[in-house]
């Protein structure tokens, strides 16, 4: 691997290197350490592929805290006091066969329906039957 890159805009020299980097979102912040390429100054970096993991994993981490969306944990554990596969959730909740494989892996971000129907079953696992009925018809 190349140890520096010339900015393609900036024409600067580029370092790989590791810096903190604030993510905020609703009000709240969070402080990550973002991998990329960065130049001496604090002047444009680049950033490629897995470099965004970070701030991407720090941007679900604020949604689920202001309430916006839930950790793959909570979505796991509620499925699990409903005592559903990811499948048969799936088929019952909606998202198809492998929706909270994905939710639950933390791939794809729970969309706020979704958590709010979690969140409410999760209270009243009872309504769970009138989804699973009408999921049979």
């Amino acid at each position: 691997m190349a140890r520096t890159k010339i900015h393609p805009v900036t024409g600067a020299t580029l370092r790989r290197d590791v810096r903190p980097y604030t993510v905020r979102y609703g009000g709240r912040t969070l402080t990550v350490d973002l991998p990329g390429w960065y130049p001496e100054d604090n002047g444009e970096s680049l950033h490629m592929g897995r470099d965004m993991q970070a701030s991407d994993e720090a941007l679900k981490e604020l949604r689920s805290i202001v309430g916006d969306s839930m950790r793959p944990a909570e979505v796991r554990a509620i499925r699990l006091r409903l005592k559903l596969s990811q499948r048969k959730a799936g088929d019952i909740l909606g998202g198809g066969p492998r929706a909270f494989q994905k939710y639950e892996s933390g791939e794809v971000a729970v969309s706020r329906p979704m958590a709010q129907l979690l969140r409410l079953l999760d209270r009243d696992p009872a309504r769970l039957k009138e989804l699973n009925a009408q999921a049979a018809e």
